[in-house]
């Protein structure tokens, strides 16, 4: 049997391992509104303006999740990629595509679905579910000029 030799890049690569950000982009589309019980809808209106309809507007998201890990001196991979894809679809995108965030999904019921709460909610929904990597980043893009970053909680 002959032995399986490694690709160039890998035969003569540092034997030490390197840490990596990667990141894999995902898109879901979803409707919102702002509104705080709290307030009187004159009070929504001058808080939220547009965003307080009550039926919701759309937005196209951009997810961006970005893991941190060593380079497998093997694969060459820092994780999984059709793992942490299936991981994406599984936990975000087929939870928040095609919904009304305020009214289907349970993370929003209570809390405002803001790019903010949205990133932090998506870092909920992933945390923990990414084996060999860890979890650095979750960035959600409302719209291209518009994004926000969580890096969870210390």
């Amino acid at each position: 049997m002959f032995a399986r030799r490694l690709p160039v890049h890998l035969r003569y690569a540092n034997p030490k391992q390197t840490m990596i950000l990667l990141t894999r982009k995902a898109e879901f589309s979803a409707s919102h509104y702002y509104w705080n019980e709290a307030w009187s809808a004159e009070e929504n209106a001058r808080a939220f303006g547009k965003c307080a309809n009550r039926n919701g507007h759309g937005h196209n998201y951009t997810l961006e999740v970005t893991v941190a890990g060593d380079v497998d001196p093997v694969t060459g991979f820092v994780v999984d990629l059709k793992q942490l894809k299936d991981t994406i679809e599984r936990e975000v995108v087929s939870a928040y595509d095609h919904r009304h965030l305020n009214l289907e999904v349970p993370e929003f019921e209570k809390e405002m679905p803001t790019t903010e709460n949205i990133a932090v909610a998506i870092w909920k929904r992933l945390e923990g579910k990414i084996s060999s990597a860890k979890l650095h980043r979750v960035r959600v893009y409302e719209m291209p000029e518009l994004f926000a970053d969580f890096y969870g909680e210390d």
